[in-house]
């Protein structure tokens, strides 16, 4: 599993370099923080960073969601 997230860590280096997309840095982050984490022999070590990787999902979660306000219409003036 720890070759697949460092895989996935250092694709997503090399779009983020090419794209310069800032959307992808959570996402970068996430696979980062899994990749530490099953690195670490010890479950208990690796629970930070486990739950860091969670938070940065909740956080691509948020940036991933069409954002309502941005897409209303303003109402004509009478």
């Amino acid at each position: 599993m720890l070759s697949f997230f460092a895989a996935a860590t250092v694709v997503t280096v090399l779009q983020f370099l090419r794209l310069r997309e800032r959307k992808l840095l959570p996402l970068l982050f996430f696979f980062l923080c899994l990749a530490v984490a099953e690195s670490q022999d010890d479950w208990y070590a690796a629970r930070r960073f486990r739950l860091a990787g969670g938070l940065s999902g909740l956080v691509l979660l948020y940036v991933l969601s069409p954002h309502h306000h941005a897409h209303r219409r303003e109402e004509p003036k009478p």
